[in-house]
């Protein structure tokens, strides 16, 4: 028995601690990582099986993430400048999870995107984009059969990333006097044009009363390099877009309120970008890469079948280190922009 709870925190705290995408980054760095709802940790797991393909296995889960980017960085440094980029975005992700018995389940994401860019450098103007962003579909398995004696489990999952978001929107700018329509910015699009697979792990662990550790990471393997879609960039190497890979983790431990039946408040952290490299394939084109680091309160209500869930990430680290492209022609001041903060909200629905 001892031999397994070190086992499941060792798993949970690899869980946290290994960078593993697709999570929404705070600002130009285009990462577009969905967070799970980890309900187990105001719902108690089922004490017996779902009767296999009863519509009563199935949940739904609407997420929504929004923030606004105005904080100039080059690497890790913030330059006090006037913002000469705003860039606000919306983005909702309807996830389906069908449990096909206790340890195996099928899942399903497709995000919806909104979002503004008002950028004062040519071409100049507001850009919008609203469109389907790239679906994924796969499945996940706990690795010990729930519910489990000692209060804790991990659970992986690996999932198809399928192209069905936009990834040439356009919008129309000032340039040279002129209104003309452009490509508009990497962050902006909904998706990325390419075939990719993501892998990730999630776990918790009972601590003391009511209060848990729980741990989430996930990784958005993109082989392809380039999508050939124009970036109008006269920088070496920028003229295309790159198809980069994604990565996001987070841990922490909630507490349930003793008073409260089915609320628990939150504390942990969060990580979250866009590499230099890509783990498999050449990462060359146009890629801003980026790290955000932030302390990540929220809280989880549940109710009944339905659990609700509020996130606010607060940046305590970003980074903005040099691309390939830019690295090969000695440009080290590679800059974008980053929000404070992000809020994140969701709530899941069981048939």
């Amino acid at each position: 028995m001892k031999s397994t709870k070190k086992l499941f925190m060792m798993l949970a705290i690899g869980g946290i601690l290994v960078a593993g995408n697709r999570a929404w980054a705070q600002g130009c760095v285009a990462a577009h990582s969905n967070q799970r709802v980890l309900d187990e940790l105001v719902t108690p797991t089922p004490e017996s099986a779902p009767s296999p393909f009863s519509i009563h296995n199935l949940t739904v889960n609407i997420g929504y993430r929004v923030f606004n980017s105005n904080k100039y960085f080059q690497g890790s440094n913030e330059i006090p400048r006037p913002t000469a980029v705003e860039n606000h975005q919306n983005v909702f992700d309807i996830g389906v999870e069908y449990r096909l018995n206790r340890r195996w389940s099928i899942l399903a994401d497709v995000p919806v995107y909104n979002g503004t860019r008002d950028q004062i450098y040519p071409p100049s103007g507001i850009y919008q984009v609203s469109g389907l962003g790239d679906m994924t579909i796969g499945a996940q398995a706990w690795l010990f059969r729930p519910p489990t004696e000692n209060g804790g489990n991990i659970a992986v999952s690996a999932a198809l990333k399928i192209p069905t978001g936009i990834d040439n929107a356009t919008g129309s700018g000032l340039y040279h006097g002129q209104i003309i329509k452009a490509t508009a910015d990497q962050s902006m699009q909904p998706g990325d044009g390419a075939w990719g697979f993501n892998v990730g792990a999630q776990a918790y662990k009972s601590l003391w009363r009511r209060a848990s550790a729980y741990g989430q990471a996930t990784y958005l393997f993109n082989p392809e390099d380039t999508n050939g879609v124009a970036t109008f960039r006269s920088q070496p190497g920028q003229s295309v877009m790159s198809v980069t890979d994604q990565y996001l983790y987070r841990g922490g431990v909630s507490q349930g309120m003793p008073k409260l039946k089915g609320l628990a408040l939150s504390i942990g952290v969060r990580g979250e970008g866009v590499p230099v490299r890509d783990l498999l394939g050449d990462s060359n084109g146009f890629r801003r890469p980026g790290f955000i680091f932030s302390l990540d309160p929220g809280l989880m209500f549940n109710y009944k079948r339905d659990t609700f869930s509020v996130n606010g990430p607060w940046a305590l680290y970003r980074d903005r280190p040099p691309s390939v492209p830019e690295i090969q022609n000695h440009i080290t001041n590679g800059d974008a922009f980053f929000a404070d903060y992000t809020v994140i909200a969701s709530v899941s629905h069981h048939f």
